[in-house]
């Protein structure tokens, strides 16, 4: 099973912004996401993981809650892609459009 979950989070709250910038405590949540050896893309309006399971999935939200929970609001937004016989969703998914274009995606 190949679960996609592309998810936001961010502090909201004074106490864990430097001026309107986030990217401090957007910055613990990428390393703490690295360091537990997920498969994931950074983008930037948010971050897309694959992992076997729902559970892992929801674990890495709870991780990347942990590295923001000193803030006094936290906003996060989650979709998830569920699929059952599949894996490698996070370069297949990209690769399958790309075939159809005739032409990689630009970055």
């Amino acid at each position: 099973m190949s679960v996609l979950l592309e998810f936001a989070m961010f502090p909201t709250s004074e106490n864990c912004r430097d001026g309107s910038s986030v990217s401090k405590q957007v910055s613990k949540i990428i390393d703490a996401i690295d360091k537990s050896g997920v498969r994931y893309k950074l983008t930037p309006m948010g971050t897309v993981v694959e992992t076997n399971t729902m559970r892992e999935a929801l674990d890495i939200i709870e991780l990347a809650y942990e590295q923001v929970s000193e803030c006094d609001r936290v906003y996060s937004s989650l979709k998830f892609d569920i699929r059952k016989g599949k894996e490698n969703r996070l370069v297949t998914k990209i690769e399958s459009v790309e075939k159809n274009l005739g032409k990689s995606v630009k970055y």
